[in-house]
């Protein structure tokens, strides 16, 4: 093959991951960069929350002196509605945190354990219940929560091509240093292309841990891992307690309140023989020494177990107790070790990608994957209006020759058969693509005559 030839092929392949980087952040940028902005922010969710409800977190460090079924009563009698979670506070001088839900709709109601008095109450969607929900595209509706399979999976399309293209090939500058000044666009192209390389290990951790999140990946995955006994493990038996079905449906919305791996779970607790009673729940889960603070959920419905989580920043530390409501006894105890080696691994990614498991290293590690996203999106707004063709979109050109696709298609494949729903999008815009060129073509002679 001649010098030229291969000089060709080689231009052909550029054009073809060009193409391709320029389709996969057209997609996906604006919600990718959505994205990162709530998830910058809330990697300091607990901060904020601090200061959000200080007001009425924050009381007078005095022992404990009204019963847990005091808290209930006067937090239901004031907020009208049934409470369905209670957050025990890590140390004194904090108020007990219940979620008391009316009709569908959810407030706080922030109790004082020494008497048991309201100091105050706010509505369930905070602010950084309101990130949490735009961030995972949850607050625009359900169906859209599909897009964050996609939108990571475009990202991972868009980092994998986006290193071809910055692979040195002689030039002198724009591999670790940018140059010029705004006023040029090479600039721009060095700012993308350098942030892009130094952070593309960071988008792409940021991009595969977000999957489990996904509507229709991440739920697969849980219920495959669990069959093949890489998930959560078995739930506890219900025969502890007297009962025979061990195992609920599956609840409709999922929670950060347990880990990832449990949140499909329900227990049944077996034949109560005395009303449920929040005291000896909480007595029987300090019994057990489950760390503070810790969340309990209250089923609503008869039969099956409460359960009492603590989420620590260490997922090591993770640990979920399923209790008999009516005697407090513990029929199951679910920590980190027990979990699967699947469940395990996507457990820490989501620590490390919420920025907890490393503590500030880690926060800060991932404001920068976040902060590289917005560098990126910036300068390749900026390339793209610096060589806009006036009057089209400017997208580059396609290869003259199809075999430049194979080498592509290595990358793209493979992630369209991992993540489905990747796959279904690259396989529309593959054929939009195909459809676009042709219509150009027959648009030509009729333009040039």
């Amino acid at each position: 093959m001649s010098e030229a030839s291969l000089n060709a092929g080689a231009s052909d392949l550029y054009r073809a991951f060009w193409r391709w980087h320029f389709y996969a952040g057209l997609l996906v940028l604006p919600v990718l960069m959505l994205m990162a902005l709530t998830g910058g922010l809330y990697l300091f969710n607990d901060e904020i929350d601090a200061l959000t409800d200080r007001r009425y977190a924050v009381v007078a460090e005095r022992p404990v002196a009204s019963a847990p079924a005091a808290w209930v009563a006067i937090a239901e009698k004031e907020l009208g509605g049934k409470v369905v979670k209670i957050t025990l506070p890590a140390e004194p001088g904090r108020a007990v945190r219940l979620v008391v839900e009316s009709s569908g709709v959810k407030r706080n109601a922030f109790i004082d354990p020494h008497d048991a008095r309201l100091v105050g109450s706010t509505g369930a969607d905070g602010l950084t219940h309101t990130i949490k929900e735009l961030h995972s595209l949850a607050l625009i509706g359900k169906p859209a929560n599909i897009l964050v399979e996609i939108v990571a999976g475009w990202a991972i399309v868009m980092v994998a091509t986006g290193i071809f293209l910055w692979w040195p090939r002689g030039q002198a500058g724009g591999v670790v240093t940018v140059r010029g000044g705004p006023a040029r666009r090479v600039f721009w192209r060095d700012l993308h292309a350098v942030t892009g390389i130094f952070a593309s290990g960071l988008i792409l951790f940021l991009a595969t841990t977000g999957m489990p999140w996904s509507a229709v990946w991440g739920e697969q995955v849980r219920d495959i891992t669990t069959k093949a006994g890489l998930g959560r493990p078995p739930v506890p038996s219900a025969a502890a307690a007297g009962g025979h079905d061990n195992h609920a449906p599956a609840p409709a919305e999922a929670s950060g309140d347990v880990p990832w791996a449990l949140q499909e779970t329900h227990v049944h607790a077996g034949h109560m023989m005395a009303p449920p009673n929040l005291g000896r729940v909480i007595a029987g889960v300090d019994a057990a020494g489950l760390g503070k603070p810790y969340v309990i959920s209250i089923p609503q419905e008869p039969g099956k177990a409460w359960s009492a989580a603590h989420m620590p920043d260490k997922v090591e530390g993770m640990r979920t107790l399923y209790v008999d409501g009516s005697t407090g006894q513990v029929i199951g105890d679910i920590g980190y070790r027990q979990f699967g080696a699947a469940a395990q691994v996507i457990e820490w990614g989501i620590s490390v990608h919420q920025g907890q498991q490393f503590g500030r290293l880690n926060q800060f590690l991932m404001l920068a994957g976040c902060v590289a996203i917005w560098l990126m999106g910036i300068s390749a707004l900026v390339m793209w209006w610096k060589r806009r063709p006036k009057g089209r979109l400017g997208a580059p050109p396609a290869p003259a020759d199809r075999r430049a696709y194979p080498g592509l298609a290595a990358i793209v494949v493979p992630l369209g058969l991992i993540y489905p729903l990747v796959g279904a999008s690259l396989l529309v815009v593959l054929g939009l693509d195909i459809l676009v060129r042709r219509l150009a073509l027959r648009l030509r002679p009729a333009t040039a005559s």
